[in-house]
């Protein structure tokens, strides 16, 4: 097959296109980076150097594609002249636009847990208008939603705390129930759906690991070498000043606490564990948690 894959090398896009060139498929991956042209073509994937807030490009890129993936870039938090929302549907018209113009017929789309409604989920909100804009594909195009759960990696925020105070403090935590995952399984998920024929629209969650935020503590901590770390809940004002003194733009600060209080409140998992999938991924809190001490320990 004819693939092209959206989100350079990144953590997902690197596992999967490494998937796909080993199974044979014609891979094209698009980068905003010219730099990355050599690292892409090591794969043995074709470099389409660009930026996909260019309908143009995009056009070019998938042109002959007989599938698609495509994902927004996470958000930058700590910029004070993003909307979250007018960004995801940006990309969202661009992408669908493409597709209309070169009539791929298959896409699978990384979307997020807690898609399924449009606010009460801070920034993730974004991934629901994202969905509904391709949703409005015409009805031959193949769509598949991808939803993962929280990434492992966004954990890493939190060595700076533990470092400074000796915890972990979130609006939300404790025995607040969390479901995490690995890249590389949901780049297994995206490789999957990509050579799969599904008809209409679908929606795939994706995790690795279900536990409580206390369980997750008392693991990363033990792999640090503080057996007794604690994952705190802390107030939506506190945690509004944390983030302030961290010098995170008010209005992004509210974007942050709203996703975090919407975990608390159980907003963000709630159409999870009513579509839970059937068997969760390779990669697990105990495994992750060698890479983290590692980090911990290099900061």
């Amino acid at each position: 097959m004819k693939i092209t894959v959206t989100g350079s090398l990144g953590h997902i896009s690197k596992p999967l296109v490494d998937e796909l060139v080993q199974k044979g498929h014609y891979v094209t991956v698009i980068s905003s980076n010219p730099g990355k042209r050599i690292a892409i073509e090591a794969t043995g994937a074709t470099a389409a150097i660009g930026s996909i807030k260019d309908v143009d490009f995009l056009v070019e890129a998938f042109q002959g594609a007989e599938a698609v993936y495509t994902m927004v870039p996470p958000v930058g938090y700590f910029d004070p002249n993003l909307d979250p929302i007018a960004y995801f549907r940006m990309i969202g018209y661009n992408y669908a636009d493409a597709i209309r113009q070169t009539g791929v017929k298959r896409v699978v789309n990384l979307s997020s847990w807690g898609a399924h409604r449009d606010n009460g989920n801070g920034g993730i909100a974004g991934t629901y208008h994202l969905e509904q804009i391709l949703n409005e594909l015409p009805d031959d195009v193949r769509l598949s939603h991808i939803r993962p759960t929280s990434f492992y990696y966004n954990l890493y925020s939190f060595v700076p705390a533990i470092k400074k105070a000796g915890i972990i403090a979130a609006s939300y935590g404790g025995d607040d129930r969390t479901v995490l995952v690995a890249p590389s399984d949901i780049a297994a998920v995206v490789a999957e759906e990509l050579q799969t024929l599904a008809e209409g629209r679908t929606i795939r969650y994706v995790a690795s690991d279900e536990l409580t935020c206390n369980e997750v503590a008392r693991i990363l901590g033990e792999a640090i070498g503080k057996p007794d770390l604690a994952w705190v809940v802390i107030s939506e004002e506190q945690m509004l000043s944390n983030l302030a003194a961290i010098g995170m733009p008010p209005k992004m600060a509210a974007v942050l606490v709203e996703l975090q209080v919407g975990h608390h409140k159980g907003i963000i998992a709630e159409d999870y564990y009513r579509n839970r999938p059937a068997t969760l991924g390779n990669v697990k809190t105990t495994d992750f948690a060698r890479e983290f001490a590692a980090a911990y320990h290099q900061q």
